[in-house]
């Protein structure tokens, strides 16, 4: 059984409030990321750029999350020229909605921290699949193969 994907309003690198229920009868890949600019967030960004046609012909809109700020956001898809929608959540409310707010370590030290983690959310709001510590390397691609599938269903 699915489970329903928690809902949210969050405001975009325009600072325009942007929520789950915008997107009812679309499929939304939602991926959480820890820091605009940093190595590997940078990678899924554009990498999600260069596949977004591939995702708008699947019906699906990308949306991505990170505790940035909202002029940190826009600085980034200036800078990185992308082409996706990035949500502003610095006070972790919706990451914590969707339990990716979690402690991690490094360097023996403990703290709070975005895993890095995706969820296909289907056109009636449920959670159709979703992968949690992604690795960067072929992740949309992998993405965008289960979206196929699951349409397909």
């Amino acid at each position: 059984m699915r489970e329903k994907a928690p809902h949210f309003c969050l405001p975009n690198q325009d600072n325009e409030k942007v929520c789950l229920r915008d997107f009812e009868g679309n499929w939304v890949v939602l991926y959480f990321y820890p820091k605009d600019n940093s190595r590997s967030c940078t990678l899924e960004a554009i990498d999600f750029t260069q596949n977004i046609m591939d995702f708008q012909k699947l019906d699906a809109v990308v949306l991505g999350v990170s505790p940035d700020s909202v002029k940190s956001h826009k600085n980034f898809i200036k800078k990185q020229n992308l082409k996706i929608t990035l949500l502003s959540d610095p006070e972790h409310i919706v990451m914590e909605k969707y339990r990716v707010w979690q402690i991690k370590k490094m360097y023996g030290k403990e703290y709070y921290g975005v895993v890095r983690s995706t969820f296909i959310i289907d056109p009636d709001g449920q959670i159709a699949y979703s992968w949690g510590k992604v690795r960067v390397k072929g992740h949309v691609e992998e993405v965008k193969k289960k979206l196929t599938e699951l349409r397909a269903t």
